[in-house]
């Protein structure tokens, strides 16, 4: 059965919406064949984690890899949707009953937010107890459907528990509409060097239509 890749990152533009203090969304002309350029060249202006992103440790751990270090074998694979629609904060007693797979997202009531909502101070995110439960399930990747993975104002604990055992967080996915279960899931990050995460391109896979 064929597959149809379904686009889940959030799209960048100016405007869009960024993580409180970080850097905003540009993207400015170098070059305009209007002006009488040979060619149209763009100069980016962003940070490490605008829009949809992957964490790497060094993130939150002064010691742990850096981008390029990072097991490239866990951008590509199986990854088991999980809902969890009602719930302010994800709990460990919120999560599936073990034993997971190595890739988990999570589709929270973020996924309602229209992807350039204001910056939301109470979006749904994990408390440390959760990221604890995934570590010890022996989850590698976890994403959500926000900007952040830990609560605002208490991003050190759920980061460093799962970042400080190398499970790679993905964030700012676009998970709505989407049922639980088990899909092909790619995530490509930009290939930075000496990074602590970089913005990236996500794709679902779906079964493809008959006839398409």
């Amino acid at each position: 059965m064929g597959i149809t890749w379904c686009d889940v990152s959030l799209p960048l533009h100016a405007g869009m919406t960024v993580w409180p203090g970080d850097p905003v969304f540009e993207i400015t002309p170098c070059a305009r064949m209007d002006a009488g350029d040979s060619c149209n060249v763009s100069q980016l202006r962003l940070g490490t984690h605008t829009g949809t992103h992957i964490d790497a440790p060094w993130h939150f751990d002064n010691t742990g890899k850096r981008l390029q270090q990072l097991d490239t074998a866990l951008f590509f694979g199986d990854a088991l949707l999980i809902t969890c629609p009602e719930v302010d904060i994800i709990h460990a007693s919120d999560l599936p009953a073990t034993p997971l797979p190595p890739r988990i997202l999570i589709q929270t009531k973020n996924a309602q937010l229209p992807p350039d909502a204001p910056f939301q101070e109470d979006f749904v995110a994990l408390a440390e107890d959760a990221a604890q439960y995934l570590v010890e399930a022996g989850v590698r990747l976890v994403g959500i459907d926000y900007l952040s993975i830990a609560p605002k104002g208490q991003s050190g604990p759920t980061h460093r528990c799962l970042l400080e055992n190398e499970v790679l967080i993905i964030e700012g996915l676009r998970l709505g509409g989407f049922s639980p279960g088990i899909y092909p899931f790619i995530a490509l990050p930009l290939p930075l060097q000496d990074a602590d995460g970089a913005p990236c391109r996500a794709f679902l896979g779906t079964p493809k239509r008959q006839g398409s």
